[in-house]
C-alpha cells in the first residue's frame, strides 16, 4: 500500500468510526443496559444516557483506523501475488483481513469498551472513576476482560463489510448487511457484555462463552439471548451506513485531492 492510500485509510476509518460511535451512543448505552446481569431499569433505564461517552470518545478514532489500517494493508498484501490474488479467493482475502483487523483492533476497542459499559451500567459513577477502580480491582488485565468474545462477534460482522464500492452503494449494503449481522451476533453480543460486567472472580468473568450462553437461556430462556437486538440492529445498521458511506466518501477524497495536487 502506498504512503498516500495508508494515511487516507487512517484518517477516513478514524473519521468514520468517531462519528458514528458519538452519534449513536444513546442506543449503544440503551443496549447494554437491556444486555445486563440487573436488568435495564436497575442499571440506570434512561437515566445518563451518555454515562461512558468519554471512553468511547478517546477510543473511537484509533479503533477504526486500527481496523481499517489493518484491513487494507493486509488485503493488499495478500492480493499482490500468489494463490490469494486469484478473484475466486477475493472472500476468503477479505476474511483473513477482516479477522486480522478484528484481532488488532480489539487491543485498542476492549478497554475502552469495559470501561464504557461498566460507566453505562453504573450512571452514578465516571468514566475516569471507573477505570481507576477496574485497575485497582483487576489490574489491567481487566480492561481485556472479554477480548475473545468481542473478537469472535466483531470478526463475524466484518466478514459481511469491507467491500470496495462507491459511497452511496457501501452505504446502502451497509444498512442492510449490518442489520442481519447485527440480529443473529446479538448472544455473542449478550455474552460479552455479560462477561464484561461481571463481578471479579465469579463464574461469568472467567469469559466462557458456551457457559455464559447457557446461564442467560437458563435464566431468561431466548428472549434474553437476544437482549438488545432492536437498538444493537438500529445501531448498527444506522452505524454500517454512516461509517462505509463515511469512510468511503472520505478516502476517496483525500486520495483526490492528493492526485489533483500532484498535477502540475
Amino acid at each position: 500500500m502506498e504512503r498516500r492510500e495508508f494515511v487516507a485509510s487512517l484518517v477516513a476509518g478514524g473519521c468514520a468510526g468517531m462519528c458514528v460511535d458519538l452519534t449513536l451512543f444513546p442506543l449503544d448505552t440503551i443496549k447494554t443496559r437491556l444486555q445486563s446481569q440487573q436488568g435495564f431499569y436497575k442499571a440506570g433505564g434512561f437515566r445518563g444516557i451518555y454515562a461512558g461517552v468519554p471512553s468511547a470518545a478517546v477510543g473511537s478514532f484509533p479503533n477504526a483506523a486500527a481496523f481499517f489500517v489493518t484491513y487494507d494493508c493486509t488485503k493488499s498484501l495478500l492480493s499482490a501475488g500468489g494463490a490469494f490474488a486469484a478473484p475466486h479467493v477475493a472472500p476468503i482475502t477479505h476474511m483473513l483481513a477482516a479477522s486480522l483487523g478484528e484481532i488488532v483492533a480489539c487491543l485498542i476497542r476492549v478497554p475502552t469498551e469495559v470501561v464504557k459499559q461498566r460507566t453505562q451500567a453504573s450512571p452514578s459513577s465516571t468514566t475516569y472513576n471507573m477505570l481507576l477502580a477496574t485497575l485497582r480491582e483487576e489490574g489491567v488485565r481487566g480492561l481485556y476482560r472479554g477480548y475473545g468474545s468481542t473478537v469472535l462477534r466483531e470478526s463475524l460482522w466484518s466478514w459481511r463489510q469491507g467491500h470496495t464500492l462507491y459511497s452511496w452503494q457501501a452505504a446502502v449494503c451497509g444498512a442492510f448487511a449490518g442489520a442481519v449481522a447485527a440480529f443473529v451476533t446479538t448472544p455473542l453480543d449478550v455474552a460479552k457484555t455479560r462477561i464484561m460486567l461481571a463481578k471479579a472472580g465469579s463464574t461469568t468473568a472467567s469469559g466462557n462463552i458456551p457457559l455464559v450462553l447457557y446461564d442467560v437461556w437458563r435464566s431468561r430462556g431466548l428472549p434474553g439471548l437476544f437482549a438488545g437486538s432492536i437498538p444493537r440492529m438500529a445501531f448498527i445498521s444506522i452505524g454500517g451506513f454512516i461509517f462505509l458511506g463515511a469512510y468511503e466518501k472520505v478516502r476517496r477524497t483525500l486520495l483526490s485531492q492528493k492526485i489533483h495536487s500532484d498535477c502540475p
